[in-house]
Formats: C-alpha cells, sequence, structure tokens
C-alpha cells in the first residue's frame, strides 16, 4: 500500500486516520518514563540521545509527549490552573517529607528516589475551597493561558503549506479534578452535591472552549485536539456511565463541535485502563480518538476496532510488557497488529511512556521492525 509520492508528515497523519492510502504509516512513540533512558545508558547508549532527541535515533517521526518533534507540534496554551500553587513543604518526615504539589494536592514524597508520592490530603474538599483557592485560578479568560509571544507563535503555524501536525489542547474534564480532590472525594460528588460537580465540569468546558475559540480565531488549523482524562482502572469506569453521560458528555459535544466548525475532525482523549464502557458515549459526543489505547486484562486496538468499527480512531495499544520480552514475542506483535495498522485510523506505539524494563536491544529491535513493515524501510 505504497504510492510513488513522499508526503508530508501532515499529509501522511492525515491520509492514515481518514482511512486514505499514505506513502507508508506515521512512526511515532510516546516517549519514556524517567527512569529509561538512564537505564539504558548503563547498557550502552551514548549519552547524546536524551527523551528529547532519541526518536531520530530509532528513525521515527515524532516522540509524543516529550520529544522535539518537527513531524508533530504543539499550539503553546494552557487550560489549567493559573497560578499553580506554590510548592511548599509542610513536615519533614526524614527520608520523607508531606509536600503541597503546584495542583493543591498533599502527598507523601520521597527525597531520594523518584515515584508517584502518595496523597494524603487536599485543598479542594468543598464548595468553600473551591471558591476560595480553584475558582480564581480557574478564570476562561485569563491571557496567561497563551504563551507571551502569542501573535509570532500565530503567525509561525499559520503557513498554508505548513508540512507538520499541529496538535491543540483542550485540558480535561475530569481527571484534574480528580487530581485535585483525590477518587475517594470526587466519587461522593455527584451524588452529595450534583450541582457542584456540574459547576466544576462546566468550568473546565469554559475553559476549554474560550481556549480553542481564540486559537482557531487567530486562524490557526490544527489537525488535531487533544484531552487527558485518565479516568478509568482496570475494572472500568472511575465515574459510572449514567453520571458521564450526564455531566461530562454536554462538555466533550461543546468542544467537539468547535473544533468540527473549523475543520478539525480528529480529537482524542487520554484514558488509560479499561474503556470500553465509556467509549460509546465518548463516540457520540465526538471524541473519536483513544490514546494510548492501554493494554491489559480486556479488550485490545484489534478488538476495539472489531466492535467499534472506523469510526474508532486509536493510537497506542502495542503491549509495553511485550516489548520487554523476545525479539520473537516483538516480531509477532507487530505481525498481528499489521493488517489493523493497514486498514488506516490507527498508529501503533507503546501503550503508555516505555518502562525501564525494556532492554535497549529490544527497543532498537522494535523500532526498526516497525520501520521495516509499517514505515516501509528495507534497512
Amino acid at each position: 500500500m505504497t504510492t510513488s509520492t513522499t508526503l508530508t508528515d501532515r499529509q501522511r497523519f492525515l491520509d492514515h486516520m481518514h482511512y486514505r492510502t499514505p506513502d507508508r504509516y506515521p512512526l511515532y512513540d510516546f516517549n519514556f518514563w524517567d527512569e529509561t533512558i538512564p537505564a539504558w545508558y548503563e547498557q550502552g547508549l551514548d549519552r547524546k540521545w536524551t527523551r528529547k532527541n532519541i526518536h531520530q535515533l530509532f528513525g521515527l517521526d515524532a516522540s509524543l509527549g516529550g520529544g522535539d518533534n518537527t513531524a508533530v507540534q504543539a499550539i503553546q496554551t494552557n487550560c489549567g490552573l493559573l497560578p499553580v500553587f506554590e510548592h511548599q513543604v509542610l513536615e519533614d518526615l526524614g527520608d520523607e517529607q508531606i509536600v503541597r504539589q503546584s495542583d493543591g494536592a498533599l502527598v507523601r514524597q520521597h527525597k531520594h528516589h523518584v515515584s508517584i508520592p502518595p496523597h494524603v490530603g487536599h485543598t479542594l474538599v468543598d464548595r468553600a475551597s473551591w471558591k476560595k483557592h480553584y475558582l480564581p485560578k480557574l478564570q476562561a479568560d485569563d491571557p496567561a493561558r497563551f504563551c507571551d509571544h502569542w501573535e509570532s507563535h500565530v503567525a509561525q503555524h499559520s503557513h498554508p503549506e505548513r508540512d507538520y501536525v499541529l496538535q491543540v489542547y483542550a485540558g480535561s474534564m475530569f481527571g484534574r479534578l480528580r487530581d485535585w480532590m483525590g477518587m475517594e472525594n470526587i466519587a461522593l460528588v455527584p451524588y452529595d452535591d450534583p450541582a457542584w460537580f456540574e459547576e466544576m465540569v462546566t468550568t473546565m468546558g469554559d475553559i476549554a472552549i474560550a481556549t480553542l475559540t481564540k486559537v482557531f480565531e487567530s486562524g490557526l488549523r490544527p489537525e488535531w485536539c487533544h484531552m487527558w482524562e485518565d479516568m478509568c482502572y482496570n475494572s472500568g469506569p472511575l465515574l459510572g456511565p449514567d453520571h458521564f453521560v450526564q455531566y461530562l458528555v454536554p462538555q466533550y459535544r461543546r468542544i467537539t463541535e468547535l473544533c468540527n466548525r473549523y475543520g478539525c475532525d480528529i480529537v482524542s482523549v487520554d484514558c488509560d485502563g479499561k474503556i470500553d464502557a465509556l467509549l460509546p458515549h465518548w463516540l457520540d459526543a465526538g471524541v473519536n480518538c483513544m490514546f494510548p489505547v492501554e493494554i491489559g486484562n480486556w479488550a485490545d486496538p484489534v478488538a476495539l476496532r472489531q466492535q467499534f468499527g472506523k469510526e474508532l480512531l486509536m493510537m497506542g495499544g502495542f503491549d509495553k510488557h511485550i516489548l520487554a520480552r523476545t525479539p520473537q514475542a516483538i516480531d509477532d506483535e507487530i505481525t498481528r497488529l499489521t493488517p489493523l495498522v493497514e486498514e488506516g485510523g490507527y498508529i501503533p506505539f507503546c501503550d503508555h511512556r516505555v518502562p525501564p524494563d525494556v532492554p535497549l536491544v529490544n527497543y532498537e529491535f522494535y523500532c526498526q521492525r516497525a520501520g521495516q513493515v509499517w514505515g516501509k524501510r528495507l534497512k
């Protein structure tokens, strides 16, 4: 499925995600855990390669979420807290400390090694703390939502013949609220105070709409709008489908309708875990791409395509555990996913950031084979 014409990264992405025939398939990854590249240095990787540029070593088009990319570039906007909370050490516990993070959550943090710190408290606990500490940081019209050099940024990305994919971020309707409140706390709000829950998700939606509106009215025309949620775990969603439809779908629909009016028809959400209970509702709301399709004891990209058809676009979905096994296991999975890649609407890469248990030689082999099979490179 090749043509004689070499496409730009932008054309190749659009052709592939719209089920047209590209010259070859896009080759991306989703970047790496902080510990992965240092582990590879111990395995012989030259230290000139970092998370920013290592995709060039592997012959990839782009490293999403951390690389210095030319193939995929992002519009510089901010849909989060402005300003963020000051980082504060609240209590010293020897090897650990209690700190207030930039999002207001209180966590128990180890001083000497990197890990995901557990929450021990929250600044956002009720309506009063929402109004006092968070609403002032969530003004939709805050000019700080756009980079200082906005006009030149717009000019840089407005060239009608640009050859790269342009992405715009639309924030988070639920995932950030969960981070700020904690899972147990936010799980109760739709029952205890549904009006407040609706106010919070609508506030997040208002920020997304105001930000996207300024982006589109400036003349920028991104191909891809992206959101982050992480609202599922290994058994299903963290918010029931009924509440999801009642409160979140209207916000997603506002976003997708705005994007579609300006020709941006690839709208993705980053959600880990078992997403199948929410997927029909995301699709109904116009969110048509799942990223990074995490693999577990649930459906994989092949099964999801069989269930939802070509309406569902996907990125990711290559089992990270297979990357840590053998070259034969990696090759078998590349072979298994190839018909789906060739069908279109699916860009495969590791189903999250590449973890440090993946040996360097394995990832080199994976990228080489992906280049041969999906990138049609023969060396």
